[in-house]
C-alpha cells in the first residue's frame, strides 16, 4: 500500500510538471542559464578544487553511466560486477564506498540500509557535469551534510537554458548495440516565463546482458590449468525506466527548484562464478523515489541564506528461486525525511562565517526472518569559517554529529531482547589552506587535514544474527599536501597546460569488518577490529594543441599510485603473519587513464584508455589471491550535423577494442569487445 502511496505522488508531481509547461510564456532577447545565477555577495574560489568532467567531455566519452566516466578520474577505484546492471560502486583513496558521499544536484544520495551508492543507475543522458572532491567541497556555503564525507562526486543534472527567441528545448536519442541493448531517451524543456523553466527526462534500458567470455584459472600454487573456456554470461539481463521532472526559477537575488525522480529496474544477478556453476538465478526489483527542493537567497550584500528538503522512498526485493541452495524472497522498504539550512556572513571583504544545519531522519523494514525495525534521527550542525590573507586563502570547519537510533520489534521473536544501538555525539573538523607565491603565474600549493567518520549502517548494527550494536563508527584521518600550474602558451605545440599533484597519508581506524562468531566457521558478527592505513599520489595533466588543418587536439592524463595496508589484527597467527601489512583488497599499486579528443570542424574522434595494475583480491597478498593487471582501449567517432535546421549527432562506439579478456571482480568476467551505436536529434 506504501508503495502504492508513493507512486500516486510521484506522478501527481509529474503531471504538476507537465500541466506548468503547456502555459502560455513570455519570451526573452538573450539567453537564459538558470544554473548561472549570480548572487550578490562574492564567492571564493576553491582551495582544494574538483576534478571535472564537463559538457562535450561527458558526452565524448565512452560511458554508459556515471560509474563508467569517473573510472578516469585519479584516486578512484571501480568495483564493477560485470554487464550493463551488474553493481557498480566507487571508491576514492582506499578509504572505502562508505566513506564516499554522493551527492545529485546539491542533495546527497542515501542508503541507511548498506552505505553503497551504485552508480549505475544514474546514466549520463541528462548528466552535466561530474567532480571528484577529496576531504570535501571546498566551500563553507552549504549543507551540514557536504561537510560529512571522506570524498564527494558531485552529480548536476542538464539545467534548461533557451536560445534567442526559444521557448522550448527537445532532445531524443537512440542508442542501440552489443547485448541486444536499446536504449532512447527523451529531454524535454520548456520556458514558462522570463523567470521559470521546466525539464522532463524519461530513459529506458533493454538488454538480455548476454556476452561471451573466457574464463580461465589454474589450480592454486602451480600453473595447471583447471579450466580455460568460452561461455555466455547468462542471467545479466535488465529493463529499467528512469523519470526525472524539474520546475527551476531565478529570483532578483537567488534562484529555487523542484526535482522529482523516480527509478525502477528488473534486473538478474548474473553472480560469481564459481564451483563449475556458470548460471545463477537470482534476480532483484528496484524502485528509488525522491523529490527534493532548494532555495538559495541574498538577504543583503553581506547575509546569505541556502535551504534544502527531500523525501525519499526506497524498494528494493532479492529473490534467490535456487532450493538447492536456499529459497529466499525478501523485501527491503527505506524511508528518508531530510531538511537543511545554512547561512552565510560576510565578517569583512576577506573573511566570511557560515552555519549550518541539517536533520535527517531514515527507517528500514523488511519482512527478513528476525528482523528488527530500526528508526535514526541524525543531526548535524557545522561552523565553518574562511579567509583570504594576501596570497593565501584559508578555510576550517568544525562538523557536530548527534545520533539517536531507536527500533520496533519488527520481525524479532522475543520482543525483550530487541535493543538499539546507544547515541553518538562525535566532533569532527577540517582544515584547507593554498597559497600562490607568484602573483603573475597560475602556480597554487595547497594542503588540508581531515577527521571525520561514517555510521555504521543499518545492515552493519540490525542484519539478522550478523549485527552487531556495539559497533563505533568508523573514522579517517586524510592530509594531503598538493600543487597545481596551469599556463597559457604563446608559439608552444601545446597552448595550454594543466598540471596537478597530491601526495596524501590516510589512516582509517575502528574499521567495521566481520568476523567469525564463536566456533561456527559459517556464523559471523559486524566488529571494530580494522586499520588501515594509506599512502599515495594523485597526478593529472591537461593539454590542448592547436594543430595545422583546423585540427585541435585535447589530451588528458592521470596517474595514481597508492599503498594501501591493511594491519589489522587477526587471532589466528599464521592469518596474523600472512595478511598483516598487506595491500588491501582490489587496491593496485598503480593505475592511470587516458583521454584523447581530435576535433576537425563537425567530427570528433575519441580514444580513452584505462588501466589498473595488479592488485590483490585478499589481504593476504599470496599468489593464489594474485589479480593480474587489466586494460581497455575504447574509441568512438562523432559527427554532428543538420538536416533542415534540426541539430543531429551520429556516433559510433567500440568498447574494449583489443577484445581483452579482463575480470574487476574475481569470477565477476567482464566482456570483450562490444558496439554502441547512437543517433542524438535536437530541437
Amino acid at each position: 500500500m506504501y508503495c502504492i502511496r508513493s507512486r500516486r505522488i510521484f506522478f501527481f508531481f509529474f503531471l504538476l510538471t507537465l500541466s506548468l509547461s503547456v502555459r502560455s510564456q513570455h519570451q526573452l532577447d538573450s539567453i537564459q542559464y538558470l544554473d548561472e545565477v549570480i548572487i550578490t555577495a562574492k564567492s571564493y574560489k576553491e582551495v582544494i578544487p574538483a576534478q571535472k568532467l564537463t559538457g562535450e567531455e561527458l558526452r565524448q566519452l565512452n560511458s554508459f553511466s556515471v560509474a563508467d566516466a569517473i573510472r578516469y578520474f585519479s584516486g578512484i577505484q571501480i568495483k564493477d560486477y560485470g554487464g550493463i546492471g551488474g553493481l557498480k560502486t566507487v571508491n576514492i583513496r582506499s578509504l572505502g564506498t562508505h566513506h564516499v558521499g554522493v551527492f545529485y544536484d546539491g542533495i546527497q544520495l542515501g542508503n541507511a540500509q548498506n552505505g553503497q551508492i551504485d552508480l549505475g543507475k544514474f546514466s549520463l543522458d541528462n548528466m552535466e557535469e561530474i567532480s571528484v572532491y577529496n576531504g570535501q567541497k571546498s566551500d563553507i556555503f552549504q549543507p551540514a551534510k557536504d561537510f560529512g564525507s571522506s570524498g564527494s562526486i558531485y552529480l548536476r543534472s542538464r539545467t534548461p537554458a533557451f536560445n534567442d527567441g526559444k521557448d522550448f528545448n527537445l532532445k531524443t536519442t537512440i542508442k542501440t548495440g552489443s547485448f541486444d541493448l536499446i536504449n532512447p531517451s527523451l529531454l524535454y524543456e520548456h520556458k514558462l516565463n522570463d523567470k521559470i523553466s521546466t525539464s522532463f527526462n524519461v530513459e529506458l534500458i533493454n538488454s538480455s546482458g548476454k556476452y561471451k567470455y573466457r574464463y580461465k584459472r589454474v589450480y592454486p600454487n602451480s600453473d595447471q590449468v583447471m579450466y580455460d573456456t568460452t561461455a555466455v554470461r547468462q542471467n545479466g539481463d535488465v529493463y529499467s525506466s528512469r523519470l526525472e521532472g524539474g520546475l527551476y526559477g531565478i529570483t532578483s537575488d537567488g534562484y529555487w527548484r523542484f526535482k522529482t525522480y523516480f527509478y525502477d529496474s528488473n534486473k538478474g544477478i548474473p553472480g560469481a562464478i564459481v564451483n563449475n556453476v556458470w548460471k545463477n538465478s537470482q534476480r532483484q526489483r528496484d524502485r528509488n523515489f525522491f523529490a527534493q527542493g532548494s532555495f538559495q537567497q541574498s538577504i543583503s550584500p553581506k547575509y546569505e541564506i541556502r535551504g534544502n528538503v527531500k523525501y525519499a522512498y526506497d524498494y528494493m526485493n532479492y529473490v534467490n528461486p535456487d532450493t538447492t541452495l536456499m529459497l529466499i524472497d525478501n523485501t527491503f522498504k527505506q524511508q528518508e525525511l531530510y531538511i537543511s539550512i545554512a547561512n552565510k556572513y560576510a565578517i569583512t571583504n576577506n573573511w566570511d562565517i557560515a552555519l549550518s544545519a541539517d536533520m535527517q531522519y531514515n527507517t528500514l523494514r523488511s519482512d527478513l526472518d528476525g528482523f528488527v525495525f530500526p528508526k535514526r534521527l541524525t543531526t548535524l550542525i557545522a561552523l565553518a569559517s574562511a579567509l583570504e590573507i594576501g596570497k593565501i586563502k584559508m578555510q576550517g570547519s568544525l562538523l557536530t554529529t548527534l545520533v539517536r537510533e531507536r527500533i520496533n520489534s519488527g520481525n524479532a521473536a522475543q520482543t525483550g531482547s530487541v535493543k538499539s544501538a546507544p547515541g553518538k555525539k562525535e566532533f569532527t573538523p577540517a582544515f584547507f589552506i593554498s597559497y600562490k607565491p607568484f602573483s603573475d603565474q597560475d602556480l597554487n600549493i595547497r594542503a588540508f587535514y581531515k577527521n571525520i567518520f561514517r555510521m555504521p549502517t543499518f545492515n552493519d548494527l540490525y542484519y539478522t544474527d550478523i549485527g552487531n550494536i556495539a559497533l563505533k563508527p568508523e573514522f579517517t584521518h586524510q592530509y594531503n599536501l598538493g600543487i597545481q600550474y596551469g599556463r597559457q602558451l604563446q608559439n608552444w605545440f601545446i597552448d595550454q597546460l594543466q598540471v596537478q599533484a597530491d601526495a596524501y597519508y590516510n589512516k582509517v581506524t575502528n574499521k567495521i569488518v566481520a568476523v567469525p562468531k564463536g566456533s561456527g566457521q559459517y556464523r559471523w558478527m559486524m566488529m571494530n577490529l580494522g586499520e588501515v592505513e594509506i599512502r599515495g599520489v594523485d597526478m593529472s595533466t591537461t593539454t590542448a594543441h592547436q594543430l595545422p588543418f583546423d585540427l585541435l587536439l585535447n589530451i588528458r592524463l592521470s596517474y595514481t599510485y597508492q599503498e594501501a595496508q591493511d594491519f589489522t589484527k587477526r587471532s589466528s597467527e599464521e592469518l596474523q603473519k600472512i595478511t598483516y601489512g598487506g595491500q588491501i583488497p582490489y587496491i593496485p599499486w598503480h593505475s592511470g587513464s587516458i583521454i584523447a579528443n581530435l576535433s576537425y570542424k563537425s567530427w570528433h574522434l575519441n580514444y580513452s584508455f584505462i588501466y589498473v595494475g595488479e592488485r590483490y583480491h585478499n589481504s593476504a597478498n599470496i599468489k593464489a589471491n594474485y589479480e593480474q593487471p587489466w586494460y581497455t582501449h575504447d574509441m568512438s567517432l562523432i559527427r554532428n550535423f543538420k538536416v533542415q535546421n534540426i541539430d543531429m549527432r551520429l556516433a559510433a562506439e567500440v568498447n574494449n577494442l583489443l577484445s581483452q579478456d579482463y575480470e574487476v571482480v574475481l569470477n565477476y568476467p567482464m566482456p570483450k569487445r562490444n558496439y554502441k551505436i547512437s543517433l542524438t536529434v535536437e530541437l
